[in-house]
């Protein structure tokens, strides 16, 4: 039995739709080995689907066929404590967890790489299973076969407040949300965002990150799902926030803060519980590991 480590993630960055994501020190684990059908179960009590079409178990028989090896099942003990349908890959966490987990159980004959590439065709974008696989903050392109990435180093320069509510939003439903068309001047406008959040996060350049977290494509038809987000992200910036942004589809919100300023959470914290009762936050810092197989215990 082995023991697989899947980091959450935050995707888009604001302006960076499906092409920003950052891998966050908060992990989901499963253990996994082979067995004769699917034994599935969660270390943690959490409702999952316990037979052949959960994601993990999915993700895992497909990389066993696409390697010519015979699949027969697996046993499955899965620990989320990465929130479901909150913004923060649980989706790409699970199909992550299946391509490296059997990949381990196969004797890796797929480079990380490869995985990267797999983990992208299978979710449809980059964005989350990209970091979730390398760790840090990645930028990254899918051409629909393979993914072109650059890892951005932020370690000790950043961690990253979650503002998580006690409702879900489903991705589907946020993705719903979104126009078939945009003007070009919008296009634009998220183009020289990105563009200005990967290289102000290069050159440390962290006094541009409000205005590189600016976004047309995709914020301003999910926040009226978000009730009360506005509000949060006004907090956050009260209190000395770099940025502020959904995290992925949502409802989760992300700030950007200095990892020196040490009273930011105390702060926040103590307005959020007063007047937002019915969010919570948690400080994260960068996970730059990715993934990780380890025996299990």
């Amino acid at each position: 039995m082995i023991k697989i480590q899947v980091p959450a993630t935050s995707a888009n960055l604001g302006s960076g739709f499906d092409s920003l994501g950052i891998a966050l020190k908060l992990y989901n684990s499963v253990l996994m080995e082979e067995c004769d059908g699917a034994d599935i179960t969660t270390s943690d009590g959490s409702i999952v689907p316990t037979d052949e079409k959960n994601l993990i178990y999915t993700s895992a028989k497909f990389l066993f066929e696409l390697c010519g090896r015979q699949f027969h099942g697996l046993k499955l003990v899965q620990g989320n404590n990465i929130p479901m349908t909150r913004g923060l890959g649980s989706s790409s966490a699970c199909i992550v967890a299946g391509l490296v987990g059997a990949n381990a159980l196969l004797k890796n004959p797929l480079s990380k790489d490869d995985l990267v590439n797999l983990a992208a065709r299978l979710e449809g974008h980059p964005d989350n299973s990209t970091p979730a696989i390398l760790g840090g903050l990645v930028t990254a392109v899918f051409d629909g076969n393979r993914v072109y990435s650059v890892k951005v180093p932020i370690s000790g320069r950043l961690k990253f407040a979650a503002f998580i509510p006690d409702f879900e939003l489903k991705t589907e439903v946020a993705r719903a949300a979104l126009p078939e068309q945009i003007a070009h001047k919008d296009a634009v406008y998220n183009l020289s965002r990105a563009a200005l959040m990967t290289a102000s996060l290069f050159s440390g350049r962290l006094d541009n990150l409000r205005v590189a977290a600016g976004d047309r494509l995709h914020q301003p038809y999910r926040l009226k799902f978000i009730k009360g987000a506005q509000d949060i992200f006004e907090l956050a910036y009260k209190y000395g926030a770099y940025a502020s942004f959904i995290s992925g589809a949502g409802p989760t919100l992300m700030a950007m803060v200095n990892v020196t300023d040490i009273g930011f959470t105390d702060r926040v914290k103590e307005e959020l519980s007063a007047s937002f009762p019915n969010w919570r936050m948690s400080m994260l810092d960068c996970d730059e590991e990715g993934a990780t197989v380890l025996d299990a215990e």
